[in-house]
């Protein structure tokens, strides 16, 4: 299959168009971040760096930590920017930029976000790790593409549907996380659980300012529901088209947050530096 020159769009070196990647320049491993101060933070800690790339928002390091060849990319925030990643990071992989058709031998990379999200469960304080065994989407990116869902990934929305009614015109999706992914980075310092990610910082989490949301309880109905153990833990803007995307490209992709607010007691943090350092090097540890 040939992918003409308005489908895979490459810029005049040869590059993916928004990324500014060649392919040598992609680690297998990647950590996703939404702030593109973000990336420095983290290959702070590398041993080297062997590419720095900036493209709008898209900034991008590669380099080693401990001998692991690691990528740190900046999104931006927003399910529309992950769209763009995902796309482009797998066609830095799996297809040949220069004949413009994928390649016989498919390469599967491992993917972490981290970032910082809003808690949902009263009793998570501040600072916890929150680590996302599923995103339930309220964006729309899925639904442009021919995702199968598992059996249990339809069951499990099903569930969260008949419990938390969601205004007329918003279709949830849901996409587990990859065990593999999962186990990596689980311990007994994070909190797992369901992230919701959601379309908007403001109305589409139930935050009303000078424009009402038309869902202003949402939090409190998401932190009321349960199924078999099973919570919805926090609420952030990337995770639900990073896990249904990567699964369907083949990649395995799981979030690791940083609480940064807790919804139901209605508290901020004031300072997040030295736990988000402390973030960044668990899961350095770890992939």
């Amino acid at each position: 299959m040939q992918f003409p020159a308005t489908e895979l769009v490459l810029d005049a070196h040869g590059a993916v168009y928004h990324l500014g990647l060649q392919p040598d320049q992609l680690a297998t491993r990647v950590i996703l971040v939404g702030d593109q101060d973000r990336v420095a933070k983290i290959t702070r800690f590398f041993d080297q760096i062997d590419s720095r790339v900036q493209h709008r928002e898209f900034v991008s390091h590669t380099g080693t930590y401990k001998g692991k060849r690691i990528t740190v990319l900046s999104t931006g925030i927003g399910t529309d920017n992950i769209d763009i990643c995902m796309s482009e990071l797998d066609a830095l992989v799996n297809i040949d930029l220069n004949k413009r058709n994928q390649k016989d031998r498919q390469i599967s990379l491992e993917i972490v976000r981290i970032g910082t999200c809003g808690m949902l469960q009263a009793d998570m304080p501040l600072h916890s790790f929150v680590l996302s065994t599923h995103a339930l989407g309220l964006d729309n990116i899925a639904h442009f593409y021919p995702i199968s869902f598992t059996l249990n990934e339809q069951l499990l929305l099903d569930e969260i549907t008949s419990q938390v009614a969601f205004p007329a015109g918003i279709t949830p999706y849901l996409s587990e996380a990859h065990s593999d992914m999962i186990d990596k980075l689980d311990s007994a310092r994070v909190i797992k659980g369901i992230t919701v990610t959601s379309s908007g910082f403001y109305g589409p989490q139930g935050r009303s300012l000078r424009l009402a949301s038309k869902m202003p309880d949402i939090h409190l109905a998401l932190e009321k529901f349960q199924d078999n153990g099973q919570q919805i833990v926090n609420f952030e803007m990337e995770s639900s088209a990073i896990f249904a995307l990567g699964k369907a490209l083949g990649h395995k992709c799981t979030s690791i947050c940083l609480g940064v607010a807790n919804r139901p007691q209605e508290i901020f943090s004031t300072g997040i530096d030295a736990a988000m350092d402390e973030l960044i090097t668990y899961v350095l540890e770890r992939i």
